[in-house]
């Protein structure tokens, strides 16, 4: 990626718009694997389910943080699996005591079936966390209203999701993407959960996103390895064709050649 591609998760500069969860995986092996394969900079890390109850790592947490630094990747613990703030709030202090990270991605769920993020929990949590000195990255719906009250909370990276955790259903509402991409040019924009297919993760960046989260789709594939790769193609090919200006939509044929005249313009 050119250096004047470059974005950031607080001071942190990254060139990689792939990020990669860690849960599921067939093996460490695998994994690593496939994270060399995705070129990804930033793997989250799941904590209610990896630590004890006393706030200690039980081993996974310690092959996952051996497995970033080994791939010179940086560690985005999340709080999934919390149904309040009080026990994001929480969680979130000991990721920072256990791996000496500010970043935390922000998740609060509101609703068992598609495991939608409480948008009331989640803002108390934000500003809570905010004022403690995190770098909040809230997961949330493409909500617009939701996501002005998260970044006047102190949030500057939002991750609104394209479809419910685990869905692989791609891009639901792509207006309400692109929506919050017009309304929200300053704030950093990456779309997680419910990308199922190298396409899905294009069409995101084709829409200007910034990035793009994703663990299922490869960690269930048939060959993660491969799968990363091919993720990672595809967020490639769709900030390229971002920044290269997509060609506007008809709903009637344009003739790609003119009848008369030069078909080139010359000078």
């Amino acid at each position: 990626m050119a250096t004047q591609d470059l974005w950031h998760i607080g001071d942190t500069a990254l060139h990689s718009r792939f990020l990669l969860g860690t849960a599921g995986h067939p093996s460490p092996a695998v994994l690593q694997q496939a994270i060399e394969a995705s070129g990804s900079q930033v793997l989250t890390l799941g904590l209610k389910r990896t630590l004890a109850t006393t706030g200690q790592d039980n081993g996974f947490v310690r092959v996952i943080r051996d497995t970033a630094q080994a791939c010179n990747a940086h560690l985005l613990p999340n709080t999934a699996g919390c149904r309040s703030a009080r026990d994001a709030i929480s969680l979130a202090h000991m990721a920072r005591e256990l791996l000496d990270t500010r970043w935390i991605k922000l998740e609060v769920v509101g609703d068992e079936q598609t495991l939608q993020p409480d948008p009331f929990e989640l803002l108390t949590a934000a500003r809570q966390l905010v004022q403690d000195g995190f770098e909040v990255l809230p997961y949330c719906t493409d909500d617009l209203v939701s996501a002005h009250r998260l970044v006047d909370a102190g949030c500057r990276i939002l991750m609104p999701w394209a479809a419910p955790i685990g869905s692989g259903l791609g891009l639901l509402n792509p207006w309400a993407l692109r929506t919050l991409r017009a309304r929200l040019p300053h704030i950093t924009l990456i779309v997680d959960a419910g990308l199922g297919a190298p396409s899905h993760a294009t069409a995101a960046m084709e829409l200007g996103m910034d990035a793009v989260l994703l663990n299922s789709a490869v960690s269930q594939a048939g060959d993660p390895v491969r799968m990363a790769r091919a993720f990672a193609h595809g967020v490639r090919a769709g900030r390229e064709g971002f920044l290269a200006g997509l060609m506007p939509s008809s709903d009637v044929a344009i003739a790609t050649t003119p009848v008369g005249g030069q078909p080139f313009v010359l000078s």
